[in-house]
């Protein structure tokens, strides 16, 4: 089947987390607690994910800063530092090559959609703040799945909710694991590889490879209609 709908993840494949680190370094902590703390949790999202339960995002991300800080000499209250850092979310930008990508898809004639582990109202803010909602049709979160991705069932209701076969979906993240998912519920996948990385071999290999969101029209032509 031809694809019709480009599903986007939001997290890091859209957004620049990078300025993240400036909230950690603003409260007292380390800014290399970033990436530590972004995954650790992801880890609890898809261990709940994997015994059948749903947390939201901002609640783990929450409760994940109170671990991790806990012990770090803060220049303020533990729990304003933890919401200071979760207030940044709403301050992302995009990668540079998002935006002229996304025009570009536009210009193929897909359709655009996000599917997100985190609230659809942060890909709101994220891509109106850029002068892109209006590219995208739906903003889906996987709050509204009931079930965080990389599980099937998360990527079944994108279908859904698109009213197409998820042959006919393709799924973009810089998340080797979401590609991963992502290809076994029946999605064509691509992978934004902005550095240079390898995907890993344990892990279905994706269907295109670019580094950045500004190669993807290209990659797909004669796929897109």
């Amino acid at each position: 089947m031809a694809i019709r709908v480009v599903v986007f993840d939001v997290n890091e494949t859209l957004s620049d987390l990078a300025p993240l680190a400036q909230r950690f370094a603003a409260v007292g902590a380390p800014a290399h607690l970033l990436p530590v703390w972004f995954a650790g949790l992801l880890r609890d999202g898809f261990a709940l994910t994997a015994v059948g339960q749903l947390a939201s995002f901002a609640d783990l991300g929450r409760e994940g800063l109170r671990d991790l800080l806990r012990g770090v000499r803060l220049t303020v209250e533990p729990e304003d530092a933890v919401e200071q850092i979760m207030a940044g979310f709403t301050g992302l930008g995009l990668h540079p090559d998002v935006a002229p990508g996304i025009h570009a898809l536009q210009e193929a004639g897909v359709r655009l959609v996000t599917l997100s582990n985190g609230a659809a109202a942060v890909a709101e803010r994220l891509l109106a703040g850029a002068g892109l909602r209006e590219a995208f049709e739906l903003l889906l979160s996987v709050e509204d799945a009931g079930i965080w991705k990389p599980a099937a069932g998360a990527y079944a209701y994108a279908a859904r909710a698109c009213g197409v076969d998820p042959a006919e979906l393709l799924m973009v993240a810089v998340h080797p694991w979401d590609l991963h998912g992502a290809a076994h519920a029946g999605l064509h996948t691509a992978w934004i590889n902005r550095s240079s990385r390898r995907y890993p071999g344990y892990f279905t290999a994706p269907d295109h490879q670019v580094t950045g969101v500004d190669g993807l029209a290209a990659a797909l032509t004669g796929s897109a209609t």
